[in-house]
């Protein structure tokens, strides 16, 4: 079943030199720009290893991010007009229905411990309803970090502050099957000063000393 289905990952991306602005404080602009770039490097080989993905489709407006992307076998989109981050995935999600996607799914760049397991449990959850909505959250239970959608299109993305409950909602509405994963490696994104000392620590069994 899982081979049969087509389902496209997208990945939207912030121009490489702004990324992970909350970071200013313990990185210089220089760390965070290839701390982004290793970030969507990582994330683009874990799709490309996982069976249950059909392709991998970028949106970025910086040209360097799809460049990168195009050399890991992805396809991209360059945004363009201004920077709004749920109309453009909303334009991905256009496109890969013109493809014949039966389904999408969105995921940052950030997650450091995303595996294809992940991705496989991801695509596993939503059964074979022909409507579903899966979604995971982050660790505060307030963003989206993974969202899953078949049909495309049938729900609008409203990312932001609250958006995972605003997207349940929203599938709710649209009478699909909705499931709400709770998944570690999903939920752990790369924000903040403190994410960093997490991951060591997660990684090591080590405090990170300063």
């Amino acid at each position: 079943k899982l081979d049969r289905m087509s389902v496209w990952v997208v990945v939207p991306v912030k121009p490489l030199n702004v990324a992970k602005s909350r970071l200013t404080d313990v990185l210089t602009s220089e760390q965070r720009m290839r701390f982004a770039e290793s970030m969507l490097r990582r994330t683009l080989n874990v799709t490309r290893a996982t069976r249950a993905v059909t392709g991998t489709l970028v949106i970025s407006r910086d040209t360097k991010a799809l460049a990168i992307a195009r050399d890991l076998g992805a396809r991209t989109v360059q945004e363009s007009g201004a920077p709004a981050l749920n109309p453009a995935l909303m334009r991905a999600t256009q496109l890969l229905a013109s493809w014949r996607s039966e389904s999408v799914l969105i995921l940052p760049a950030d997650l450091p411990l995303l595996t294809p397991e992940d991705i496989t449990g991801v695509v596993r959850a939503a059964g074979d309803a022909e409507r579903s909505v899966v979604i995971a959250s982050d660790r505060s239970n307030d963003g989206t970090n993974a969202l899953f959608v078949r049909p495309p299109g049938i729900i609008t993305y409203e990312y932001g502050p609250q958006s995972y409950q605003r997207h349940i909602a929203f599938a709710r509405a649209a009478d699909a099957l909705v499931c709400e994963l709770d998944s570690e490696n999903l939920q752990f994104d790369l924000d903040l000063p403190q994410d960093i000392v997490d991951l060591y620590r997660k990684l090591t069994g080590q405090p990170l000393s300063r």
